[in-house]
Formats: C-alpha cells, structure tokens, sequence
C-alpha cells in the first residue's frame, strides 16, 4: 500500500555521477517502501564540482565544509529536513560545520560502518581518493565498531586517486582501469586478509562490480542512499 513520505531529503552533490546514482538509487528503492513509483520529495543543490576540487588539492578542508554549509542553508531554505552529501572525501570538512548547518545531515561513513557490523565483517579494505584513504576518517569509525581497516599501498592510492579524478569523476569507466581495481582488491584479499571492500568514493560503484569483485563491496553510495529512504520514511 502507498502512503506519503515523512520528509524531504537534501542531496549536497559535489561530482555528477556520484550524485545521480544516490539520487536514482532513492527513487528506484522507494516504491518498496511507499508503494509503486513512490519515492520521497528530494532536492539536489550543487556547486561547480572544481570548487571542491580546488579546496581538496590546497587540503582546504574548511573550505570543503563552507561549500557543503552553503549547499545545506539553499535546501532547508526550500524546505529539506535533512542532508546527505554522496561524496566521501567532502565528508574530511563536514565536521567543522555540522554545529552552524540548519538541518542534520546523514553521515556517509555511519552508513557503511552499519552495513559492514551487520554482514559481521571483521577486516575490510579500503579504495577512495588518496586523501581519504590517507585520513582517518573510516579507520576511526570503524575501528569503534570493531572493525579493522587496511589501505592500498602508496602506488595503489596514486593510481586509484589518478582513475577517480581523470576518468570517474566525469563519468568515463575504462577496461585498463576496472583491471587494475580488481588487482587492487585481489591483493587486499589475498595479502591483506581482508573479507569485504569499501567502495570509499560514490564514483567506484560505476566502475566496480559485484561480478568483477573477489572480496563483497560495501557499496557508500547506495548504502547512504538507502539509509535516506529509511529516515525519510520513518523505518
């Protein structure tokens, strides 16, 4: 049976495929929670992605949290109860402004740390851009819930960081570069004990799949997506 969505979710995009895929993940999931070609009201505000681009080259991660506050005062300003941002690495600025931001916003990590202590992971890899891989961000959290955290080596955050900005990011998935994902993975298998990977950039899902995958993908962007729908529909 349909019934109407409890509140209205605000999207903070930062690059365009990551954006759209959460975005389409919550409309495409909704009809099982709200009935047929029911989804929640959603709305979507995005500043030029080079902004954040130019703040996350300087390690600016201040400025990273002002875009995101900004793009967080447009949407309660339109009536948004909540927002997520399906961006990873933005998330290294979020802290600095969840205090001034006029609504609350999802967490991407809360998220996938939810998904991997309900799977009962106890050891996952991690592939996202360099600087999130070299933060603590995920480690941190993970290891509150119980949960190791191996990162590619040094050459392996380069070239994932290297795939991510030259080819995801505008939304291009290419053979070489899906090979060399799939290596990486394999190796955290193998070499690293690892029992599941995150996928710690909303652009990966596009270019990792379940098929192509020897260890279980925790998936961030569909995971947020997913616990989005939940709250706005009240589960």
């Amino acid at each position: 049976m349909s019934r109407n969505p409890t509140a209205h979710i605000g999207i903070v995009a930062c690059s365009a495929p990551g954006a759209a895929l959460c975005y389409e993940t919550i409309c495409a999931e909704g009809a099982a929670l709200l009935g047929p070609h029911e989804h929640p009201e959603i709305s979507l505000h995005t500043f030029s992605f080079s902004q954040h681009v130019r703040c996350i080259e300087l390690n600016d991660w201040s400025g990273v949290g002002k875009l995101l506050l900004r793009s967080a005062e447009k949407l309660a300003s339109i009536g948004a109860d909540f927002v997520i941002c399906p961006d990873n690495t933005a998330h290294l600025g979020l802290d600095s402004v969840l205090g001034a931001s006029p609504i609350p916003w999802l967490h991407i990590v809360d998220a996938v740390v939810r998904a991997a202590q309900k799977a009962g992971y106890r050891r996952v890899g991690l592939l996202g851009t360099k600087a999130l891989v070299e933060s603590e961000l995920y480690p941190e959290r993970l290891h509150r819930a119980g949960i190791d955290c191996r990162r590619p080596d040094a050459a392996e955050r380069e070239s994932v960081n290297r795939i991510i900005f030259e080819e995801l990011v505008y939304g291009q998935v290419t053979t070489p570069a899906q090979k060399e994902l799939a290596q990486i993975i394999t190796r955290l298998k193998h070499e690293e004990s690892c029992d599941a990977v995150i996928l710690g950039c909303t652009e990966l899902p596009l270019a990792v799949t379940s098929e192509m995958s020897v260890l279980p993908t925790l998936d961030s962007t569909r995971l947020l997506a997913r616990l989005a729908l939940e709250r706005a529909c009240g589960v």
